[in-house]
């Protein structure tokens, strides 16, 4: 499975930003499909995920600012970012979490900046 991410940039506090992730494979529709983000010096955190079922989970940081969706026919997920914080600053990965345990995946990263 092939990931790869889009749509990241400079933006203002405030802003909004759309992340696009790109899979290959048959089987999109069946992966758990999230979004990470690193901040320098921190580590990896999720920041939302959607199942194959479209349930939804959030980090608490971004709750009611982010939102998560998957459109299965183009096999991309895609994250809605708004209302920007100079906190929201990070690479952003794209992760596929196969079924059955057959496998997790990650994209290269797409950088946000958000500048207050």
């Amino acid at each position: 499975v092939q990931l790869q991410a889009s749509g990241g940039g400079l933006v203002q506090a405030g802003g909004s930003l759309r992340l696009s992730c790109a899979a290959s494979g048959s089987f999109f529709a069946l992966y758990k499909m999230g979004w990470y983000r690193q901040a320098p010096g921190r580590q990896r955190e999720l920041v939302a995920s959607i199942t194959s079922n479209s349930n939804t989970q959030y980090a608490d940081s971004v709750k009611g600012r982010f939102t998560i969706s998957r459109d299965n026919a183009k096999r991309t997920v895609y994250l809605q970012m708004t209302s920007l914080k100079s906190e929201d600053t990070a690479v952003y990965y794209c992760n596929a979490d196969l079924p059955w345990n057959t496998g997790e995946y990650w994209g290269p990263g797409t950088q946000v900046t958000v500048s207050s």
